[in-house]
């Protein structure tokens, strides 16, 4: 099975979409809000190198923003 982790913030439409997308294909998700969580936010900065939610990790493949399309391919592999 694939560590998928969503990274989220509050008012953030494309989450929402990658939240009921994950559901639907009954991929189990860890969702870490980068409002509440601090370290979280640094650690999506300095390690992941991404500026904007969502940001996905499915094992080590790391998907910013909104897409699909590699979310996907990501879990598909």
């Amino acid at each position: 099975m694939k560590k998928v982790t969503l990274y989220t913030q509050p008012e953030c439409p494309p989450c929402e979409v990658v939240k009921m997308y994950l559901k639907e294909h009954n991929v189990e998700y860890r969702e870490i809000n980068i409002k509440e969580d601090e370290q979280a936010r640094d650690y999506l900065v300095k390690e992941l190198k991404s500026y904007s939610t969502p940001t996905i990790t499915v094992d080590s493949e790391v998907i910013s923003g909104f897409n699909l399309e590699s979310l996907t391919a990501a879990l598909n592999k």
